[in-house]
């Protein structure tokens, strides 16, 4: 298969590939492929006698994707052979609940040996097995899935209620009762490799060789470790037993014990050297809880058995083989059921909590969930670009140069972060998540601009500018005391810079003449008040609002398209602003040199004060317009934006990830490829738009319950596409609406149309990061700078990007 496509993209002219030409002269990749893998995987799923048959009778879909994920897909012909033994069919299975009639020369219904032998040879065909792994359906799995912490349990209990016969006492011989729970430990672990044996049959043929090799040096091991020290304790015992002062082999048996627990402590310890595993398996090593278990629960219960095991004059109404030559076993196993019974549960519960408790701890350490709600999200969001830019465009640092201003830095960190942060905005809104006012204040700009300040988005700067000018209003005091009490708010700090420099820039752009001299005079004389520390006594704060109102008026206009009625009223808002200005907010020496300017003078008594506007036609100067209008405008509440749960989560699960511990992202050409499949048998994943219309029994339809249960995204649908309140019947009179109604209702209504969604968001976000990487190396040829970030609109029909997220 490599070969030739090597051959085909070699080839100068584009030709059918040999491997797909079928008998009939036409190429078919899906008949010559395709269909032979389709036809055995459906010869297997009916053979398998309705999910009746066991596991390791019937190849499922799992052994055929690991097939092709082992070496032995090498061994595979291409085209596939028909006749190879991964496409042998398997041979037809007889129903459980079928009967053969008996023959006539065997009435009884018993078949000779000839002809069952022949039907073995039948049941087993030359074909490819199971891979790795059989699933054998047994109670036994409850121990050998949770063996460690059985092994803990029963030992615990074992030295436990030893102690307690022992009355508490810890001395020589207490310890020798106590370390029987070394032969309980080896043979524990012995039963659970021989279920390991018992429950691999069915896969040892297609298993690696060093996986059986593991499970066999595994089990001899543990069989011959087992016997080794529970003759050596038996011995212990001997010499306990015996009385005398000879202890050697109780020396051996702990030099034993302990080289063991020596040598696992040291893996244990070089197992846990990465980051990621320094806290696991904490909470199995705390004897707090199990002291309390001691104390209030096997304690108590020894004088009682003890007590019980020496009355021999008990009259039982049970049965003799009860009450005669045992010792009253069962009046003593009912006094300890209920106490085994609550020890279990109880330590099922303190390992609930000490889990929760060190998963928090090692959350905590490795910054899971740092941003748990929307308003952290608002307050944390100036971190948010440098954490991505370092963390997943490392490779973009660290080929430019950082500058030292550390104002000019978080603006380059700003743009590279806007582009990604856009097309997650952009998702939400395609997703009906969010409208487009709510998306207008979620955008941020590119950061690319000659703007002298980072630009956030209008988010976190909404009502920010009516406050300032609450401030400045009240304010009694220097300038100093009221730029420190604005600056508390670092994003109110921001909003009235920008405010400020958008102002400047845009008032700049759209007049000339004897206007532009004005605007520019007026910045001029501002800077230099700012500068000096003395802006108060240049301005009059009161009319603050006066000339925020008429400078409202005159972006109301901008943003719209340019007409001859609105130059017209763009003129008169100009002269309005004039005025004011001129008039009311500046100090009275600078309004007496305004007013004996006679170049000014002339023009305004002319009329010819900004009669010629320069419309705002250039896309980054029609956005900065846009977000003018909208700092001066927007006094909603930032922890309302935005208003839909499920984008507040979206969005604090990506600003989550930027500060997690993780290897930094390579560019797209040197991640590894990886496949994402989508298996599904019959479940509808596009409704059709007769079944969103049709009503259930309770006469409500699918379309009817999902307009109720999501009505704010039933809203920005109906938004998006342009469209007022409408019935079942107007949508079907355009495609495309009806088309755009049947996603909507199946994305909401349909796990696997979000499942197929969600996947081909990773092509997205690879394409777009490809998009980027080869922008920013320069290999894209369409005359921007290399250093420039500008919009990704159209990314995704770059050839290049596709091609690289396809690989």
């Amino acid at each position: 298969m490599a070969k030739e496509l090597d051959g085909i993209l070699d080839s100068s002219e584009a030709e059918p590939a040999k491997s797909c030409v079928t008998n009939d002269g036409s190429t078919s990749y899906l008949e010559k492929i395709i269909t032979p893998i389709y036809l055995t995987m459906s010869a297997e799923a009916n053979n398998n006698n309705d999910g009746k048959a066991a596991h390791s009778a019937w190849r499922n879909y799992d052994d055929f994707n690991e097939y092709f994920w082992s070496r032995s897909c090498f061994e595979l012909s291409w085209p596939p052979a028909e006749n190879s033994k991964f496409l042998r069919k398997p041979a037809k299975r007889k129903r459980l609940n079928t009967v053969e009639k008996p023959s006539p020369q065997n009435k009884i219904g018993l078949q000779p040996w000839s002809h069952f032998s022949s039907q073995c040879k039948q049941l087993v065909p030359l074909q490819t097995g199971k891979t790795n792994f059989v699933e054998h359906r047994t109670f036994l799995h409850l121990y050998r899935s949770f063996h460690r912490l059985w092994i803990f349990l029963i030992l615990m209990f074992q030295c436990l209620t030893i102690i307690a016969f022992h009355h508490g006492k810890i001395n020589i011989s207490t310890i020798k009762v106590v370390l029987s729970a070394g032969p309980a430990f080896f043979i524990l672990n012995f039963i659970e490799c021989c279920l390991d044996v018992l429950l691999m049959f069915g896969a040892y043929k297609t298993a690696r060789g060093f996986a059986i090799s593991r499970l066999v040096i595994r089990f001899l091991w543990l069989a011959a470790i087992s016997t080794f020290v529970t003759y050596l304790y038996v011995k212990v015992l001997d010499e306990k037993n015996a009385r005398n002062n000879d202890s050697t082999y109780f020396r051996i048996y702990v030099l034993v014990l302990g080289g063991y627990a020596a040598v696992r402590l040291v893996f244990a310890s070089l197992a846990k050297i990465p980051a990621c595993h320094r806290l696991s398996n904490y909470s199995d090593r705390s004897q707090f809880f199990q002291f309390f278990k001691w104390i209030y629960q096997i304690r108590p219960l020894v004088v009682p058995t003890n007590i019980i095991v020496q009355l021999h004059d008990l009259q039982y109404s049970w049965h003799d083989f009860v009450s005669k030559g045992n010792r009253n076993a069962l009046t003593i196993l009912s006094l300890w059921a209920p106490v085994v019974a609550i020890y279990l549960m109880d330590i099922h519960i303190w390992y609930t909590l000490l889990s929760a408790l060190v998963g928090g701890v090692m959350g905590a350490r490795g910054r899971l969930g740092e941003i748990r709600s929307i308003e952290m999200l608002h307050k944390r969001f100036e971190s948010f670009p440098e954490a991505f830019a370092k963390t997943l465009s490392p490779q973009r640092i660290s080929s430019r140069p950082v500058p030292q201003d550390s104002e000019a830095a978080t603006k380059m960190y700003a743009s590279i972060f806007s582009p990604f942060w856009n097309e997650i905005i952009k998702s939400l809104r395609e997703e009906d998540y969010i409208s487009n006012r709510e998306m207008d204040l979620l955008m941020m700009p590119s950061n690319c601009g000659t703007l002298r300040l980072v630009q956030w988005p209008l988010f976190l700067l909404t009502s920010k500018i009516m406050l300032a000018n609450d401030y400045a209003s009240d304010c009694k005091d220097s300038q100093k005391e009221l730029w420190h009490r604005i600056s508390k708010d670092e994003y109110m700090a921001y909003a009235v810079k920008e405010c400020y420099y958008s102002a400047e820039r845009i008032l700049k752009s759209i007049v000339d003449g004897e206007g532009k001299l004005w605007v520019d005079r007026l910045f001029q004389y501002l800077n230099e008040s700012i500068g000096r520390d003395s802006l108060l006594v240049t301005i009059n704060l009161k009319k603050l609002q006066l000339v925020q109102s008429r400078l409202t008026g005159l972006t109301g206009l901008l943003i719209r398209d340019e007409t001859a009625d609105r130059k017209a009223g763009v003129t008169k808002a100009l002269r309005e602003l004039y005025e004011v200005v001129t008039h009311e907010f500046l100090a009275p020496n600078l309004r007496e040199e305004f007013d004996t300017w006679q170049l000014l003078l002339r023009a305004r008594n002319d009329g010819r004060l900004f009669s010629n506007i320069l419309w705002p036609n250039d896309l980054e100067m029609k956005e900065q317009v846009k977000r003018l209008h909208l700092l001066l405008t927007v006094k909603d509440s930032a922890a309302n934006i935005p208003k839909n749960l499920e984008a507040q989560r979206r969005l604090q699960f990506f600003t989550n990830s930027l500060f997690m511990d993780m290897p930094e992202a390579k560019p797209v050409s040197e991640m590894i490829p990886f496949c994402v499949f989508t298996p599904y048998y019959s479940e509808t994943v596009l409704y059709s738009m007769s079944e969103l219309c049709v009503d259930n029994e309770d006469g409500i339809s699918i379309l009817f319950y999902l307009q109720k249960i999501f009505p704010d995204e039933w809203a920005n649908f109906l938004e998006r596409i342009g469209r007022g309140e409408s019935s079942e019947e107007d949508f079907k009179e355009s495609p495309s609406d009806t088309l755009e109604l049947r996603f909507w209702v199946s994305y909401r209504g349909q796990t696997l149309a979000r499942t197929v969604r969600g996947m081909m968001y990773y092509r997205r976000a690879l394409m777009l990061q490809s998009y980027l990487e080869k922008r920013y190396l320069g290999g894209i040829e369409d005359g921007y700078s290399a250093l420039e970030y500008i919009d990704t609109q159209g990314y995704q029909l770059s050839p290049d990007a596709r091609a690289q997220a396809d690989l």
